[in-house]
């Protein structure tokens, strides 16, 4: 793998800095361009640079363009681990493919990645709660208008240290139950992770956001009945204690967080279902008093509890406002794995040396 050094390196954030979420950037890159005819080439760790592009290029009109998230952490013999990469780089093959960009190697892409983790092992926080998030990102670079898939395209991966996802941390978040704004449908680019589907998001979470709330609960395009996801997760529920998850029905990301928790619930005998489930269930299971608890899983929040939902102007409360059992044992195991506290029978932590 070919490496650019940098002159002059970046300041690092202090070991007891408030990172919050993608504030900082590290000092290098990796990136890899596409041209039609010779295919993916020219795999480089460079300086992490402002960019220059064409106010043509394709990327800032059309949106073709997709991403993934993942995250770095050390371990206690000093050793980098990333949790369950393959799914990443399998997931945004996908993600390609739904959006017309060429299929990438992900030995490649997995290489680079490593190589970059090991020369940027100094910026990874090592504060309870931290870590290093990993953005993988392809985005068409064509200088062109029309609305046709590019025959150029960018890779690159950036690195940024962070802290919880929410402010507030492990703090039970509240969610406003969106039912006039969708966010996809089925059919459409919901279980893709791309560009376009984050920028759908924006207005109802601005106005949730100015109602008090972390976040919009997202309800079906068609009916506007069926619970689907949280902007950045996953969400599941605990109903006279099953724990459901809406069905990935194509409208819907397909969560490794998600996935992981479904295994190790099963693995420890909890029933678990993946199933349509409407809000209206929801709302009666709190009413009833069945609705014993709900969260989200994702990269980035990794699992949050849910403390409040709002729904049609009424607030229902979840476990008085309070972490559930299940969802701190999801939490306690799932990061446990990633920190390389608890022993990892799954093999989900890939070792970087």
């Amino acid at each position: 793998m070919k490496i650019i050094k940098r002159e002059t390196l970046k300041q690092k954030p202090s070991p007891d800095a408030e990172l919050g979420f993608g504030h900082y950037f590290t000092d290098y890159m990796f990136t890899m361009k596409y041209t039609q005819g010779e295919g993916w080439h020219d795999p480089v760790i460079e300086p992490n640079e402002p960019q220059r592009f064409d106010l043509g290029t394709s990327i800032f009109h059309y949106a073709q363009g997709i991403f993934e998230g993942m995250k770095a952490f050390i371990q206690p013999d000093g050793s980098i681990a990333v949790f369950r990469p393959e799914e990443n780089w399998a997931r945004m093959n996908r993600s390609a493919e739904r959006m017309c960009i060429p299929q990438f190697p992900a030995d490649v892409v997995e290489e680079g990645m490593e190589e970059l983790l090991k020369l940027e092992k100094d910026w990874i926080p090592t504060k309870p709660g931290t870590a290093l998030y990993i953005r993988p990102t392809i985005v068409a670079t064509r200088v062109m208008l029309g609305v046709h898939a590019s025959t150029e395209y960018l890779f690159f991966i950036i690195l940024s240290p962070v802290g919880s996802y929410y402010a507030h941390g492990l703090e039970p978040t509240k969610l406003l139950v969106e039912d006039f704004y969708v966010r996809s449908a089925i059919g459409g680019t919901g279980e893709a992770k791309c560009l376009g589907n984050y920028a759908a998001s924006m207005k109802a979470g601005e106005e949730a956001e100015k109602k008090g709330f972390d976040q919009v609960l997202w309800l079906d395009a068609k009916d506007k009945k069926y619970v689907e996801e949280v902007g950045s997760m996953n969400m599941f529920f605990v109903i006279n204690g099953e724990v459901v998850t809406p069905a990935l029905v194509g409208s819907i990301l397909p969560g490794i967080t998600r996935k992981s928790c479904l295994q190790v619930l099963r693995d420890k005998g909890y029933p678990v279902s993946e199933r349509r489930i409407s809000i209206d269930e929801v709302i009666e299971a709190s009413k009833n008093g069945t609705l014993d608890e709900a969260f989200g899983t994702g990269t980035a929040a990794v699992i949050s509890p849910v403390g409040l939902i709002r729904y049609k102007d009424e607030d229902y409360v979840i476990n008085g406002g309070k972490m559930g059992e299940i969802t701190k044992m999801l939490y306690d195991t799932i990061t446990g794995i990633q920190y390389g506290k608890l022993e990892d029978t799954y093999h989900w932590r890939k070792i970087i040396k």
